[in-house]
């Protein structure tokens, strides 16, 4: 499994989004590399369908998407956690997304 965490650098939650994963990785015993890939510029952001920073990735499909959306660009994302609109998924949010309940 490959974990792309996409971010600008001027986010200040991306970081905490990449310590969030990695811990949720590790303790599920999860085979999976974790990355950090930089967005720097709008053109960057229309070509990867980037929807905001932090946006976490899992082989390549969008772990929370953004439905509905036609412009991409550098900017701040906002969560829906539990705790109300947060800068970054819960560890819960991202449990629940890796390994989602079979029906």
């Amino acid at each position: 499994m490959k974990i792309e965490i996409l971010y600008f650098d001027g986010c200040p939650t991306y970081l905490e989004a990449e310590q969030t994963v990695r811990e949720v990785v590790a303790e599920q015993g999860t085979e999976a590399g974790v990355a950090l890939v930089a967005v720097n510029t709008d053109e960057e952001a229309e070509r990867l369908r980037f929807p905001g920073s932090p946006t976490i990735r899992v082989d390549g499909r969008a772990m929370f998407p953004v439905p509905d959306r036609d412009v991409w660009a550098l900017g701040c994302r906002t969560y829906a956690t539990p705790e109300g609109l947060k800068g970054c998924p819960t560890a819960k949010m991202i449990r629940d997304a890796l390994h989602p309940p079979h029906r």
